[in-house]
């Protein structure tokens, strides 16, 4: 009983390390579990001696255990809404293959330089695995501009026409009124209808949705990634969007 018990109370008080950077335990909490385990007060008192040696001779499982709980986090609060992200806006918001085993989701803002930075990483991923889907999702945050070309944007999905206007929108310039028009002009876009459709509910929802979602999985800026149950925030180049995809691909 002592060696069952001891084990559910070292579990338990290992737990504690995750707890800490929210709300620790009480110790009324923490006696309630090693009752509960069968565990009486002086065994209670001796688990804990030989966890604190333990923690005290390698001090190196803290951050471990830290980062596993921080991964665990990002997974559930990813499943949560994967359906949502994973499926690119009127079906058309997204680049490489549709059917791909692997799905890329990026955050992006049109005034980010970071995220102009990543065009090139993605269309590498894109040309060299051909079974990568990326969906991009709009989040201007920067600037009213940024809203201005992310409203756009959806414009050209609804047209069938996103990535043309994704790629030509970065390449023409940071977002003003002349190059949002002049990238929506060069790849073809009805403007008539892309203007009814930026002043629609659908138009402004989608943004909103974006921004909800993004602060969920606490994003701090742009680019941010989704790949698998993984993300991260920033320009994490090709490499780095490679690795994801291997770790998304290996977990399937």
């Amino acid at each position: 009983m002592i060696m069952a018990g001891g084990g559910l109370a070292i579990a338990a008080a290992l737990s504690v390390w995750f707890w800490q950077s929210s709300s620790a335990p009480s110790a009324e909490t923490a006696s309630e579990a090693a009752l509960a385990a069968g565990i009486d007060a002086q065994q209670q008192k001796a688990i804990e001696a030989i966890v604190r040696d333990y923690i005290l001779t390698n001090p190196e499982i803290i951050p471990e255990a830290v980062e596993l709980l921080q991964s665990r986090q990002k997974a559930s609060a990813i499943d949560g809404v994967r359906g949502q992200i994973e499926a690119p806006f009127a079906g058309n918001a997204f680049a490489g293959n549709p059917n791909g085993d692997v799905t890329v989701v990026e955050y992006s803002d049109f005034n980010c330089p970071y995220c102009k930075q990543s065009e090139s990483d993605i269309a590498k991923l894109i040309a060299e695995d051909k079974n990568v889907k990326v969906v991009f999702r709009e989040l201007p945050i920067l600037s009213e501009a940024s809203n201005d070309a992310a409203l756009m944007a959806l414009a050209a999905a609804k047209q069938g026409k996103y990535y043309a206007f994704h790629k030509t929108m970065f390449a023409t310039g940071r977002p003003t009124p002349s190059t949002i028009e002049a990238a929506a002009n060069e790849i073809g876009l009805d403007m008539a209808a892309a203007r009814a459709f930026i002043a629609s509910p659908e138009a402004k929802n989608e943004i909103q949705n974006n921004i909800a979602i993004a602060q969920q999985l606490r994003f701090t800026g742009t680019p941010a990634w989704v790949v698998g149950d993984q993300s991260e925030v920033g320009a994490v180049g090709y490499e780095g969007l490679k690795e994801m995809v291997a770790k998304a691909r290996a977990a399937n």
